[in-house]
Formats: structure tokens, sequence, C-alpha cells
């Protein structure tokens, strides 16, 4: 119980009394094998936690209260010192500020444009931007497909800039709708509340976090010789605006994909290699329940995927459920 913040002397009594309800207080560190002040700060806490209740005045015994109560009430004060601990960790990016002011003129702000050449040193850069990003991130980026590793590098940063509220709205080349992880990928972020639209002819790279800070590449055609960081405010401005155009001709990621993308038949084995891949655990299981080869229910599951453009069988799942294969 100490995920709940109960000590192991607290989960012990509570444990005492569910084995010895109406046990009387007077004696209990007797029974616990513990000194009268800790026993009584151990009972104190679980009145406080409403995890027993006293029987009575005078030495009455003391009752302890049902487990699913008493779980319910731990689960819904804990959740609550996480939330709040959420929000004083959320608040904390404004503490930079002041410490930056502690500093004086000694270390001014960055100002104008600041050139990125080293690859390591942009990706860096770019997590620590996303990372204390308090509003807004516009990105436009000409991509045609995201390799697995990028999306396992971009998902962390994606999904915690969208659950501290941040909006993201990102422009992509509509080439890249022909590649099924990465569209299953684009998908998932607008389930989590991103804007996403596709372009048809993009060429242009561009990062903006909170309209304060602009990254653009040196050379859009070729990314390895650096980036550019712009923190003037009136650079920032031009790059939001050619940002807003590219936005406005853009069309929304859902409606481009239902718009390219054909749902195909199943035929009556893949429907039924669909329907054992979401119930069966083991591979050898639903081969067996089907009557054939391991290898072969493989080579149906991995045609499933491709198909869905899934990156994994549980992705897969929630695209054929989608789709209204099952």
């Amino acid at each position: 119980m100490s995920v709940f913040g109960i000590s192991p002397d607290e989960e012990e009594m509570y444990r005492y009394f569910l084995r010895n309800p109406g046990t009387a207080p007077d004696d209990l560190h007797l029974r616990m094998r513990t000194d009268r002040a800790t026993a009584e700060r151990a009972l104190e806490r679980l009145r406080d936690l409403g995890l027993v209740r006293d029987l009575g005045e005078d030495g009455g015994g003391v009752n302890p209260v049902n487990p699913e109560i008493a779980m319910v009430r731990l689960m819904d004060r804990r959740l609550h010192e996480l939330h709040e601990e959420i929000l004083r960790v959320t608040q904390s990016r404004y503490i930079i500020d002041a410490l930056r002011a502690e500093m004086g003129t000694r270390v001014p702000s960055p100002q104008g444009v600041e050139q990125l050449t080293d690859l390591a040193q942009i990706r860096s850069r770019i997590e620590d931007l996303a990372f204390f990003a308090r509003e807004e991130i516009l990105s436009v980026e000409p991509y045609t497909e995201l390799t697995p590793a990028n999306i396992e590098h971009a998902r962390p940063l994606d999904m915690r800039c969208l659950r501290r509220g941040v909006r993201i709205r990102n422009v992509v080349l509509s080439k890249a709708l022909g590649h099924g992880p990465t569209v299953a990928y684009l998908r998932e972020l607008v389930s989590h509340g991103a804007q996403i639209r596709v372009a048809d002819d993009v060429s242009e790279r561009i990062l903006v976090y909170d309209r304060r800070l602009a990254l653009v590449p040196v050379d859009p055609d070729d990314t390895s010789r650096g980036a550019l960081l712009a923190h003037e405010g009136g650079l920032v401005s031009n790059i939001i605006a050619l940002f807003e155009k590219i936005w406005d001709q853009a069309e929304d990621l859902l409606s481009a994909v239902d718009e390219t993308a054909e749902t195909p038949a199943l035929t009556e084995m893949e429907q039924r290699v669909l329907g054992s891949m979401v119930s069966v655990g083991k591979d050898e299981a639903g081969a067996r329940e089907l009557g054939i080869s391991v290898r072969t229910y493989r080579r149906h599951v991995a045609d499933l995927m491709r198909s869905l453009g899934a990156a994994s069988r549980a992705q897969a799942a929630l695209l054929a459920r989608e789709h209204g294969w099952i």
C-alpha cells in the first residue's frame, strides 16, 4: 500500500484490524509489537485517512473500513496529490524567467539569429524548445515518410506537449499519405488533439514555438548544413505569416486520408485471421484455431498490418475497428 502513501506500520495495523475487527486501542502497541507512541501515530493516521472508525468512546473498539471503500478513498487522495504535483511541475517552467533575471545583464537573452551547425545540437535544441513550449507549436515538415525510429523519437515529445495543452498545428507533404506507418502516427496525433494538414507541394521546413522563436534550415534541400534559430520578433512574424499561408492552402489530414484511402475488402481467411489476431495471444494458438500453419498465419497478419498501415498489432486492432473490419 506504499503507492498510496501508507507506511509499513500503518498497513500492518490496518491488516490487523481486518483480521480482528473491534479490537480496543489501549494495548494495540503490544499486539503490534511496537512502542505506544508509534502505534498511536499509526492509528491516528488511519483515522485521518478514513480507513478505520471508532465504535465508541472511552476505549471502545476500532473497526476497519471495507477494503473496497478504503481503496477508493486512497486512490482519490493519491490522484489528487499527483494532479497537484503535475500542476507544480508544469508551472515550474516559469521559474526560468525568474532565474534568468538573477543573472542580470551578465548573460543576456539571445537576440537576432542564432546559427546551429551540429545536427546533435539541433536535435537537442528542438527537444528543449518542445519541452518548454507553453502555448503553441507550428511546423511544416515536407517528409515523405517517417521511419520507426523517427516515430519512436517523436512520440514522447509530441504526446508530452499535447498532454500539457500545447496546441500543435502541423503541415506535412501529401506524399506521406502513401506510407502506412506515417499515416497511422499522424492519425494518432490527431486523436490526441493535434491539428494536421497536408499540402501537395511544400519545400519549406519551419518550426515555431510560442510565436517567439522560429527554427528554419540554412538550406532546405540539405539539412546537414545546419539551422537558424530566429529570436528577432519581426523575422519570426514573417515566418509565421509564411506558415499561415501554407496552412490556409493545405487540406485537413483526415479528409485527405478519406479521399485517397480505399479500404480493401477482406477475404474470408483474412477476416478470420483478423478476428483471431485480436482475440488470441500467441500465433501458434491462432494458427491452430484456423487450421493453418504458423508461417501462413504470420504472413496473413503481416499483410493485414501492411493494408492498415499499422506499426504494431495493437494499433492494427484499433485501425481495423475504425475501418469497420471488426
